[in-house]
């Protein structure tokens, strides 16, 4: 409901403000050695965050806002997209990673409008097959008109890195979502309009020689922003596509509409002729017995501008679906189905883009899909009549000539095309069709009275009359006796059973409200209450049961019906359009649903408004009928409507007032029985007299610019109206005032007008001494009747004033205080009627009081008014102002304040009057205050006005002193000591947050959360994430502050401009109680009558003060610079002092922390208003206003909550935490006591620990449970920081940020307060990480060796803090690694500065070369270390990473072989350590990257070992960077084969020939030997042999 409200409230105003989205981190980003940058998108606006250099999980922390100006309808469309966008630059687009879509209305129906620290999943658009490839944390919140973002209670950190149990998705919508295909088929249109002019038809005609078609029509589908179009139907009004749009989108959908239009293609410019919008959750049924999105084939009417065609159509708006439509456009035959995609089939097609299929048509599907044949419904006749029984209240702009009125249902009965050609031979429309068809048609319809009616031709249209004068703003038609009537005959498919449906379900619902109201006052039981329930839906359930398995329903009207659905997103019959023509041009029109007035046999299926007289506003079409000209009533109908079937007809005249005779068209012939009459004369009148009874009016709207209103009030009834007097200068009058229509005559039986009378309208004017009377407001009433044979009497006469809520176009207005009875004039005349009284007021005239039996009874009361303290008035020229105040007449005038700029307060501080109320305090009249000046020579002018509307908060009750928490004033307060540690521990704040996790956040207090008292106590600091104010009711409890108005009211919104009127604040007090008191209140000691109630007041003399304000922090500050940061600074305000810290601003900030405190002097009451503001430095031109908070400082002096200074936990003389206060407890706690008159404090004896100033201990608990202590006990104000919203006059309403502080306030004349305490932020520490790299092992090997092929990589480490990536270090190059180890023992050192209470790395730097200053930055402190396989002539190989949060990462494994891949995996369920309490850690961890599949894999181990040593100690024990001196690492022991090739050839040759081949090298050379020797003794043998044969 509240977001129905809030949603209706934007409609009114029309726009939205502002999305803010925070992008904190992402995490497991699916990719190697990434440098991600987040793009958020909302509709065309794209912004970007910063880009993260080599990290899978980088941190932004970058706050977004987006403005818009737009309906709220059309933003709850737009998708929020946030895409991971991977190596983006100024030359390179980047490669998309992932996205996640939703649309602004999801988040805007979650909780607060937000979502918190959530993380979206993000999903390949163009690999649907991919799975997760990654997530995102954000905040996303959606701020309207006064909306304010309240941050929820922050989880501690472990619970938010839950991802998987803290993902961005509504409640109920699983965290595994499915990729489906959304099939949107197009069938055909129908009833479309012409989209060009008659002049240009008769060009073409001329050229081409035919008669075409005006419109090229095309669909156009929407949806998760994405688009997709059918083909364009050249030249038809009855397009036939059969073609279908298929999405592919992520299942349960984040985007819940579809927005499917006809479009008309033009060579210039595209135009939309009708827009409908699909509602997937009305299309489907998460539950258990639920059903996937399914629709149709079914008809959508689209509704937009009227149908005559002009180039600048003033209400094409209409047609986009913005706003109402006012004529019926087309109808779309569609269908909508879901498919749950199964991504693991390999025939899947993987891209998300929008593709356009061939479907086959509707007949086709019919037959193969296996439906009812008449699945989009068989074709019948439907009837529509319409009587017209009166017409008054015609807006008198229009002017005097004729005015007829037009009923139209779809085309039919429409005067500019509605002979428009019929789709098909089954379906007609009027006025021009052949003979054939409309016999056939006939047959085909209502065989039996084809005879009779073939003649029947549809009225569509009343005759047209000149208006007759009712009074100085409307007129009215003469329609006395005789009533006009239309009717219509149209063809349409017939599903009256969907629009059954509904109505049954409506009827349900008003039954169960009405039971519900009547079981409340009864006060039956539950059982009770479900068997009268189940009897009354009994014919409900049978009609359901019924109807489940009828033939002729789509799935979707199936599911419905099985799950009782309200809603109707499937039409069927469009809905009716009256219109008021006056000259041939069409003025205003009212929009009737048909399932409203459809007829049926069944009681329960027909319309709540089918054959009964209503009352019908007429109002102006599209924008006109927005603003000051909507207010305006058009015109008032009494209206007559029924819908049916032709064949179920005979009964359409039955609900009509009785007593008439019909008159049928002059060409109807004798024999035609059944041609409807087109009007009607009614013989039965009835003649009444009605008395409006208008006693008065509160909180009426400002219309003049004194902020006042000279308002009367006009009432119609039928033909009649009256007015009642002007009263002048009031938002409250009080006419007591009886108008006394006579003669009203009224056409029908008395017993039907007795059960439906019509209504009475009240409309309240501001007279102005030149032009017309303004409008105020409208209310509607209906009158008590009292039947001429009735008796006048209890319990129903007379009848008793009621308030009615007067409004002005969709806002409030005030309230009227009247009552209405209508009294028959029975045979005898008025004389029969109860007597009127005469005129009691001779200076009134001749006007009527309201009897004595109506007006109320009243009481005397006493009515003080302390005008105790200030006038404050933003007027430079009022000196000598007078506060009067006025109830029902009686009143009192303050003195003269004699000098308003020296000194604003009053000299006699009590004035009283007494005055007669009403007993029953609803109908207590306002109390007026207003403010005068007085000028010489007596003239008065008016300052400003304040009209209290309820004085129940006022109203005096004596204290009931039988209750437990009554003390009388002689009781005294005794304190007794006991152990001090007890008491201290009851003091501390239990709902507070401790403050040194608070301070942790803001960085405020140093070492505040190691404190402790010695009895084991932490300080305790109460935190309000709102204002003061808000915790202890404005700081009213004995003062009250009422806003001086002047000038007229805005008609922006309901009081959004009022802060724009404020021309002052009176400050007072007011007090009503009735007459005499009782003795026991006048007895007691030292009471003077003349004070009343107020007899222990302060004094009201000025007084200086010393005010301290400390400024902690900012948050969610709205951007002031082009690059969506600002450069925030705080300037201080009070009266004409201002303190500027323009020289502190912090640079490129939205959550700045400002840790300052501000000591001002100012005297009360002429300076108390305290102004804090936040600015945005600029270094050319003046700074500009980003908010700004005002605190009513004097409130707080005088409360009696104390909250000059809160009151601490604890006591402390000395510390950080030293009391503040310049009055030590003891002392408060005295003074509290005898301003309450009660004795004490008594000090009893010491117990049993002896401490000193134990009576300060013991005084401060007291204190801090002084709301526990009888009849003078209030909560007093802790020591606390509020919360306080910082607003921007230009943008009233909306939050630009929040501010966080408090005040302290010392009176000049006490005791000068100690030095403020220092809040400054805290100075980030200075660190050095060293970490020592040893040894790798397991690394996996990326190249081929060139002469043997073997495996082998040349590894290296890089690391370097998050936040750094520019101070990133390398190891020296471990070549020619064959089985993954590496030796290093190469040292990295890291210099950051460490914020211990935030647990973030502080980093100061320009963002880009042209940045003026530097930007600092809070980041969480992780380590990243990486290994890489060098390349000589190309890029390094990355090879795999491991991220290490500093303050909680898996202690290392003892070995290598200990390191495995569930140190990554099981992160959450492994013990943790933190450096920054370990200090030194040694030991294994795994490299990991991902694979083809994004499944995780181990890519090796690393050997490190980390050291922390504070800045102090790295000066006094130096290391160097590698190897290098001081503190040298020895040198690793690497194998030779670590050495370059091209260095020592001969080495690499030995080892990477000779180690692997020596053995094979040793046999070819045996083998070579082998055949040296073996050719050595052939090539010798021959010359061997000759030298034996020959003996030589």
């Amino acid at each position: 409901k509240k977001y129905l409200a809030k949603v209706s409230h934007w409609l009114e105003s029309g726009s939205l403000e502002f999305i803010s989205i925070t992008v904190v981190e992402a995490r497991q980003l699916i990719g190697l050695n990434m440098d991600p940058v987040v793009c958020v998108e909302i509709g065309d606006d794209k912004k970007y965050t910063s880009m993260k250099e080599s990290t899978n999980c980088p941190y932004y922390n970058e706050y977004f806002v987006f403005d818009f100006h737009v309906p709220p309808h059309v933003m709850f469309d737009k998708i929020i997209k946030l895409s991971v966008i991977h190596s983006k630059n100024l030359l390179r687009s980047g490669t998309l990673v992932g996205t996640f879509k939703m649309d602004v209305g999801t988040v805007y129906s979650q909780p607060e409008h937000q979502f918190y620290h959530k993380w979206a999943i993000l999903s390949d658009p163009d690999d649907i097959t991919a799975g997760c490839k990654g997530y995102i944390k954000c905040d996303i919140a959606v701020v309207g008109k006064g909306d304010n973002i309240k941050t929820p209670h922050k989880a501690n950190e472990t619970d938010e890195d839950d991802i998987e149990g803290n993902l961005l998705l509504p409640e109920g919508i699983p965290a595994e979502r499915q990729w489906a295909r959304f099939y949107v088929k197009i069938y055909r249109a129908e009833g479309l309009p012409k989209m060009n002019t008659s002049i240009m038809a008769n060009v073409k005609k001329a050229f081409i020689g035919e008669n075409r078609d005006l419109v090229d029509p095309y669909v156009q589908v929407q949806f998760a922003g994405q688009k997709g179009k059918t083909s364009v139907q050249k030249s038809s009004y009855e397009p036939i596509w059969n073609e279908q749009i298929v999405f592919t989108e992520l299942f349960p959908p984040l985007c819940k509409r579809m927005k499917v239009q006809i479009r008309d293609s033009d060579k210039v410019n595209d135009v939309a002729i009708g827009t409908h919008f699909v509602d997937l959750r009305k299309i489907s049924n998460d539950g258990d017995k639920g059903f996937l999105p399914t629709m149709g084939p079914a008809w959508a009417n689209m509704y937009g501008s009227t149908r005559q065609y002009t180039l600048m159509d003033e209400h094409q708006d209409l047609n986009e679906g913005l706003g109402e439509g006012v004529s019926f456009r087309a109808r779309l035959l569609l269908s909508v189905a879901v498919e749950i995609l199964d991504t693991t089939a390999p025939e899947i097609m993987s891209s998300t883009e929008v593709q356009v299929e061939g479907v086959s048509n509707i007949s086709e599907l019919i037959r193969y899909m296996q439906l009812p044949l008449d699945a989009t419904g068989k074709i019948d006749e439907f009837f529509l009549f319409g009587s017209f029984l009166e017409a008054t209240m015609i807006d008198r702009k229009i002017g005097d000539k004729t005015i007829s009125f037009e009923i139209t249902i779809g085309n039919y009965g429409n005067q500019i095309d509605g002979v428009s050609k019929p789709s098909s031979a089954k379906k007609k429309k009027k006025d021009g069709e052949n003979e054939e068809e409309e016999n056939e048609l006939i047959q085909n319809s209502s065989e039996d009275e084809a005879d009779e009616e073939s003649d029947l031709v549809s009225v569509s249209c009343t005759p047209p009359m000149k208006p007759v004068i009712t009074d100085r703003n409307y007129f009215h038609l003469p329609y006395f006796a005789k009533k006009p009537c239309v009717y219509i005959k149209s063809w349409w498919q017939d599903q009256r059973r969907r629009l059954y449906n509904s109505n049954m379900m409506d009827k349900i619902a008003d039954k169960l409200v009405s039971m519900h109201l009547s079981f409340q006052r009864a006060k039956v039981g539950s059982r009770g209450l479900t068997l009268t329930f189940c009897r009354r839906l009994q014919p409900c359930e049978q009609l359901r049961e019924a109807d489940v398995n009828q033939a002729g329903r789509t799935k979707l009207d199936r599911e419905r019906l099985k799950s009782c659905m309200r809603e109707m997103p499937q039409h069927s019959i469009p809905d009716v359009f009256v219109w008021m023509m006056s000259n041939n041009k069409r003025i205003a029109y009212a929009r009737i649903p048909s399932k409203d007035i459809l007829y049926s046999i069944v009681d329960e299926e027909t319309g709540k408004d089918c054959g009964k007289v209503k009352a019908v506003f007429l109002k102006l079409p599209g924008k006109k009928g927005f603003g000051p000209a909507g207010w305006t009533v058009q015109a008032k109908l009494e209206l007559y409507l029924w819908l049916g079937l032709n064949k179920q007809r005979k009964d359409f005249l039955n609900g009509l007032p009785n007593g008439f005779e019909e008159i049928k068209a002059a060409q109807a012939g004798p024999g035609l029985q059944s041609v409807p009459p087109v009007s009607l004369i009614y013989n039965m009148k009835q003649v009444f007299q009605l008395r409006a009874h208008m006693y008065q009016a509160r909180s009426l709207f400002a219309a003049d610019s004194s902020g006042l209103s000279d308002p009367f009030a006009r009432v119609f009834f039928s033909t009649h109206s009256q007015v009642t007097e002007v009263l002048s200068e009031t938002l409250c009058p009080t006419w007591d005032q009886l108008l006394v229509f006579d003669d009203v005559e009224l056409f029908g039986e008395a017993s039907e007008l007795r059960d439906d009378p019509p209504i009475i309208v009240v409309e309240i004017y501001d007279q102005d001494t030149v032009g017309k009377a303004e409008f105020i407001g409208r209310t509607f009433a209906k009158p008590t009747i009292k039947m001429c044979d009735e008796h006048y009497g209890p319990p129903r006469f007379p009848p008793q004033l009621e308030y009615y809520q007067v409004y002005r176009g969709n806002c409030t207005a005030g309230e009227l205080l009247a009552a209405f009875e209508l009294l028959q004039i029975g045979q005898g005349g008025r004389a029969d009627l109860p007597p009127l009284e005469g005129p009691t007021d001779s200076e009134r005239g001749p006007i009527l009081p309201v009897p004595l039996g109506i007006r109320p009874v009243l009481t005397l009361f006493h009515f003080s008014s302390r005008d105790s303290l200030p006038l404050l008035l933003f007027f430079s020229l009022v000196d000598r102002p007078r506060v009067d105040i006025e109830c029902a007449g009686r009143g009192v005038q303050s003195v003269l304040i004699q000098n308003y700029k020296k000194n604003p307060n009053f000299s006699i501080l009590v004035k009283w009057f007494e005055v007669d109320l009403p007993e029953n305090e609803l109908l207590h009249p306002p109390l007026n205050i207003r403010v005068v000046d007085c000028r010489a020579f007596g003239r008065y002018i008016l300052v400003g006005s304040h009209a209290v509307t309820s004085l129940r908060r006022f109203i005096y009750s004596t204290p009931d002193k039988t209750s437990t928490n009554w003390a009388t004033a002689g009781e005294g307060l005794y304190l007794y000591f006991c152990d001090i540690s007890l008491l201290a521990r009851s003091s501390v704040v239990e709902s507070g947050r401790a403050a040194g996790e608070y301070m942790s956040h803001t960085g405020t207090i140093k070492n505040q959360h190691t404190c402790r008292y010695k009895h084991g106590v932490s300080v305790h600091m109460q935190v309000y994430n709102k204002e003061l104010e808000s915790e202890y009711g404005n700081f009213e409890d004995w003062l009250h502050t009422f806003n001086l108005y002047r000038g007229k009211a805005g008609d922006d919104d309901e009081h959004a401009l009022d802060d724009d009127r404020i021309v002052g604040r009176f400050k007072g007090s007011l007090c009503m109680y009735k007459l005499p008191l009782s003795e026991e209140i006048t007895r007691e000691a030292g009471f003077d009558p003349n004070m009343g109630m107020f007899q222990s007041i302060p004094h009201n003399d000025p007084i200086n003060v010393l005010v301290r304000v400390y400024v902690v922090r900012a948050t969610d500050l709205h951007p002031a610079d082009i690059n969506g940061k600002a450069d925030p600074y705080v300037v201080i305000k009070l009266g004409k002092s201002e303190v500027k810290d323009k020289e502190n601003y912090i640079s490129k900030q939205l959550n700045p922390v400002f840790g300052k405190s501000f000591d001002i002097e100012a005297t009360f009451p002429m300076e108390s208003m305290l102004t804090v503001s936040v600015y945005d430095w600029d270094l050319v031109g003046t700074d500009d206003l980003i908010g700004e908070t005002k605190i009513d400082l004097e409130n707080r002096f005088y409360s009696k909550y104390r909250a000059t200074c809160g009151i601490s936990s604890n006591y402390s003389v000395h510390g950080y935490n030293v009391w503040r206060d310049p009055m030590k407890p003891s002392q408060i706690l005295a003074k509290l006591c005898k301003e309450g008159k009660t004795d004490g404090p008594h000090y009893g004896p010491g117990g049993k620990v002896k401490v000193k100033q134990t009576e300060e201990h013991l005084a401060l608990t007291v204190l801090n449970h002084w709301e526990e202590i009888p009849r003078v006990g209030c909560k007093l104000v802790p020591e606390h920081v509020e919360t306080r919203p910082l607003l921007n006059p230009d943008k009233p309403g909306i939050e630009q940020g929040r501010i966080e502080m408090w005040v302290d306030m010392f009176p000049m004349d006490m005791p000068a307060p100690g030095p403020a305490i220092d809040i400054s932020p805290r100075k980030p520490k200075r660190y050095e990480l060293r970490v020592i790299i040893w040894n790798t092992d397991e690394v996996i090997l990326e190249d081929d060796d060139y002469f043997t092929g073997e495996k082998s990589s040349d590894i290296f480490v890089r690391g370097w803090l998050k936040g750094q990536q520019e101070d990133k270090q390398d190891t020296d190059v471990h070549y020619h690694s064959l089985t993954g180890e590496g030796n290093f023992n190469w040292r990295f050192v890291f210099p950051f500065d460490y914020l211990m209470a935030e647990e973030k790395i502080v980093i100061s730097k320009k963002e880009s070369m042209f940045s003026w200053d530097e930007t600092e930055y809070k980041i969480p402190p992780r380590l990243t270390l990486q290994v890489w396989d060098a390349d000589h002539f190309s890029a390094d190989d990355f090879l795999g990473a491991i991220e290490l949060d500093l303050n909680r990462f898996p202690r290392g494994a003892k070995t290598a072989k200990q390191c495995s891949l569930d140190m990554i995996r099981n992160e959450h369920e492994l013990p943790t350590i933190s450096i920054f309490k370990q200090k030194r850690v040694k030991g294994w961890w795994p490299f990991v990257a991902r694979d083809e599949n994004d499944e995780m894999e181990l890519t090796g181990k690393v050997e490190a070992e980390l050291h922390l040593v504070t800045a102090e100690e790295a000066e006094k024990s130096p290391v160097g960077l590698g190897r290098n001196e001081p503190d040298p690492l020895e040198k690793p022991n690497r194998p030779d084969t670590s050495l370059m090739w091209f260095l020592s050839p001969l080495k690499s040759i030995r080892y990477f020939i000779w180690h692997n081949y020596r053995w094979l090298i040793l046999k070819v050379l045996g083998l070579i030997l082998l055949l040296l020797m073996l050719g050595l003794f052939l090539y010798s043998i021959p010359g061997y042999l000759v030298k034996k044969i020959l003996g030589a």
